[in-house]
């Protein structure tokens, strides 16, 4: 598959993750409905979002795993570097790409939420599925706390992701365990940072925000990809087999 078309499938697929992921958080987390004089609140929640984001990874590990690997994460594609598992000489481009197709998706979401009246950004935690630490935070967790957090949950992600691809695994169920993986880690995670685990998904939210939650990103740069790099080179070294 030339460089071009599997490009082409990580923009789409990163948009994706970026529109459905955070777009559940931004429209459907908390829907407040009026029943008589009593609210009632019909939203998703932490585990609606937590499993939006996990469908749109495993709908998009079927329809382009086959074609780009079906990365959408820079942190992903640093850590299958690690790992042996894909050409650095590709990666620059495949996380050009992320970025942009998930401020794409970032700025799509905008024009859709920005349509509803008294819609405002506003720099407080949780602002457009941004993610941040101290104040940021949507608990008020540390930046040492987010920091760890970050990077063992990415740590494990990318274990699942190269434990599941490997050529010794059940064939076809990949997309499933990964899709699954990162539903949990999203339950663990949302309410310490809002989860990241993926530089260009905090990235495009980041660019719309502004303020703390772009001036935080960094965070959500150096801590995925900590953990990204640790887990390729990890499975590596004590799992892969030679002859798989």
């Amino acid at each position: 598959m030339s460089l071009s078309k599997r490009l082409f499938a990580e923009f789409l697929g990163t948009f994706w993750l970026v529109f459905g992921g955070c777009g559940s958080a931004v429209f459907a987390a908390m829907v407040i409905s009026a029943s008589g004089t009593t609210p009632i609140n019909l939203g998703i929640g932490f585990v609606g979002v937590s499993l939006a984001f996990g469908l749109t990874v495993m709908t998009m590990a079927f329809t382009i795993g086959h074609i780009s690997g079906c990365h959408l994460n820079p942190a992903v594609t640093l850590g299958l570097v690690a790992g042996g598992r894909f050409k650095f000489a590709d990666a620059p481009a495949y996380i050009a790409t992320q970025v942009v197709g998930a401020i794409a998706g970032a700025g799509v979401l905008y024009l859709i939420a920005s349509g509803k009246h008294g819609f405002e950004i506003t720099n407080s935690a949780g602002t457009f599925a941004t993610n941040g630490y101290d104040n940021f935070s949507p608990n008020g967790y540390t930046l040492i706390s987010c920091l760890l957090a970050e990077v063992v949950l990415t740590f494990f992600f990318l274990l699942i992701i190269m434990g599941s691809t490997d050529r010794r695994a059940p064939a076809g169920f990949a997309p499933i365990a990964i899709g699954l993986g990162l539903t949990l880690i999203h339950l663990i995670g949302i309410p310490i940072t809002n989860l990241s685990v993926n530089p260009a998904r905090s990235t495009g939210p980041a660019l719309i925000a502004m303020g703390t939650p772009l001036a935080q990103v960094w965070l959500f740069w150096a801590a995925p990809i900590l953990g990204a790099i640790l887990a390729g080179y990890s499975y590596k070294t004590f799992f892969s087999d030679d002859n798989a």
